[in-house]
């Protein structure tokens, strides 16, 4: 079997090929057959999506492909153009440039080359804890704001009409205006690819849906001289080969491009650890999400040098790769040698695509990537999540998409201050007939002895809720005027300094009042640093730290 993705392997390339044997081949063969067909219309559409030409999006899947292969540890990860970035830097390159000139292209691919580094420091440095910036109902709001984007973009395309501009609302006012002058062609062959494409991803995932649509819309326009019904195509797809390139552009250019880079990159981060957590190389082991980070960052390097745009790890094409048999990333180099090959021999077969048919595709992407039952999920189990849901969805889809897509992590971060800062003192009560010390609750019967206070915060103490947990003890004190007070610390998992000046200052006021203090359950090696780094013991003797609550009490309690 390949080696598992967290082990450390002798080989620092391609690891998943890592003593590779070759009865895997048949079903890394069929795999990356099927993912081919899955990834050649999808990238296609995407790269339309963005305002390139056809064969960009090949070129992104190549480089993609290549570049996770060589530097990434999952067995089954797809890497390339990807829909839920590509509205967000197409949105941010076009406020810089006009899209599809050279400077555009040059932008895209300095973008790539941002990200790509980006993504690969990252991963040296360990920084995972990056991909969770973004708090699952900000990421469910987030993508149905890029699905409302891409619905937006492409139906000018399936319904035959100009494409108009201006804000996303405007856009949608516009359309409705235009629906009365729709081509009823275009029409035709934009929702039946849907359909299609709909009818073969529910029957089974395996069924090149797109494909098989793409195929039949062409060979209509062809077999019926749509085109000359108004029908627009893909045209003539140049037969080149990716080359290395480089951009020309001023250094205020790349500077302008940081902050787009940097939400780009927290995006791709997020789906490559999702993506990387759901289909593990060993379901026994943790996933190595730092060493996903090297892959998907060398693949956005590789695209850049090629001429590409940034790429991203795909869930749905790297569950086809699990589905169909794939069992290393030589699925993905296989399927990434077909499209080259598509590439110098066959672009003449693309001529006659529809852009409809491109369109119905990305229609059923966005359709896919809105979660609605779990959108419906938090309704139901948390109402100020949901809101949080509405809000990113808002952000995405009224303002300016990148901007939409940098105060959607704000507020994702903002969230998690929030439920940090609502963290609250709670008492402990002994679970009668034991030694155990439990939550207080009003259903639950519990004890308490006399002139004993068992408290606790199930929170990193901080900055951010020290000054409450200061007046939550004041008040408690005042109100029980206890002889002990024990501190069940096992929730502290963090001390700042900010929090530490004030467990300082509860000590002192203790002191002062006769209250003797201790500490039970102290686990999280950092909050014993802290500890000792803030000279707490300076103040609370270090025989008053104990292992259990009922340790304190039997000790100290007079």
């Amino acid at each position: 079997m390949p080696q598992d993705a967290d082990a450390k392997p002798s080989w620092p390339l391609f690891r998943s090929l890592s003593s590779y044997q070759v009865g895997l081949l048949p079903g890394d063969l069929m795999a990356g057959l099927t993912l081919a067909a899955i990834a050649i219309p999808e990238q296609m559409a995407t790269s339309r999506l963005g305002g390139f030409a056809p064969q960009i999006g090949f070129f992104a899947f190549m480089a993609g492909s290549l570049g996770f292969s060589l530097l990434g540890s999952n067995r089954f990860l797809s890497c390339g153009a990807d829909s839920t970035i590509t509205p967000i830097f197409a949105g941010g390159l076009a406020a810089a440039a006009a899209t599809g000139s050279p400077e555009y292209q040059s932008l895209a691919i300095a973008l790539a080359l941002m990200v790509g580094a980006m993504l690969v420091a990252s991963g040296i440095f360990r920084l995972g804890g990056i991909a969770n910036l973004l708090s699952v109902p900000v990421m469910v709001g987030f993508l149905a704001g890029i699905s409302v984007h891409i619905i937006v973009s492409q139906l000018p395309g399936v319904l035959g009409v100009e494409a108009p501009s201006g804000p996303t609302l405007d856009r949608i006012g516009t359309l409705a205006h235009e629906l009365g002058r729709s081509n009823p062609y275009t029409i035709f062959i934009g929702f039946g690819v849907l359909a299609v494409v709909f009818l073969a991803e529910t029957i089974s995932p395996k069924i090149p849906g797109a494909l098989i649509g793409l195929v039949a819309a062409t060979l209509a326009v062809i077999g019926a001289g749509l085109e000359a019904k108004g029908v627009k195509v893909v045209g003539t797809v140049p037969g080149t080969l990716p080359m290395p390139t480089l951009p020309e552009l001023a250094p205020e250019a790349w500077v302008r491009l940081v902050p787009l880079a940097f939400v780009i990159t927290v995006v791709v981060m997020v789906q490559t650890a999702a993506t990387t957590r759901s289909f593990p190389s060993d379901p026994d082991k943790p996933a190595d999400v730092d060493r996903d980070f090297l892959g998907a960052g060398a693949g956005s390097l590789l695209a850049g040098v090629f001429g590409a745009f940034p790429v991203n790890a795909s869930p749905p094409r790297t569950g086809i790769v699990v589905e169909t048999g794939g069992q290393s990333q030589l699925s993905g180099l296989a399927a990434a040698l077909i499209v080259l090959a598509l590439l110098a021999f066959g672009t003449g077969l693309l001529q006659h695509v529809p852009d409809a048919a491109l369109g119905g595709i990305l229609l059923f992407v966005a359709l896919r990537i809105i979660r609605v039952k779990q959108i419906a999920t938090i309704y139901r189990q948390s109402f100020s999540e949901f809101l949080l849901i509405l809000a990113t969805a808002a952000l995405i889809i009224v303002l300016p998409i990148q901007q939409g897509a940098f105060l959607g992590i704000v507020l994702s971060l903002l969230h998690g201050i929030w439920s940090t800062t609502r963290a609250k003192l709670i008492e402990f009560d002994r679970v009668p007939g034991t030694t155990i010390w439990w939550p207080a609750h009003p259903h639950i019967a519990g004890e308490r002895l006399p002139g004993v206070v068992v408290v606790g915060l199930q929170a990193p103490l901080s900055f951010l809720n020290a000054p409450g947990f200061r007046n939550d003890v004041a008040n408690l004190l005042k109100a029980a005027t206890p002889k002990l007070m024990v501190l069940e610390a096992s929730g502290m998992v963090e001390i700042d300094f900010t929090a530490a000046q004030v467990l300082l200052d509860i000590l002192r006021a203790c002191r002062e009042q006769g209250v003797t203090v201790a500490v039970a359950r102290l686990e999280s090696v950092r909050a014993q640093n802290a500890f000792e780094r803030f000279a707490l013991f300076d103040i609370l003797p270090r025989d008053h730290v104990f292992h259990s609550v009922h340790e304190a009490v039997v000790a100290l309690a007079k």
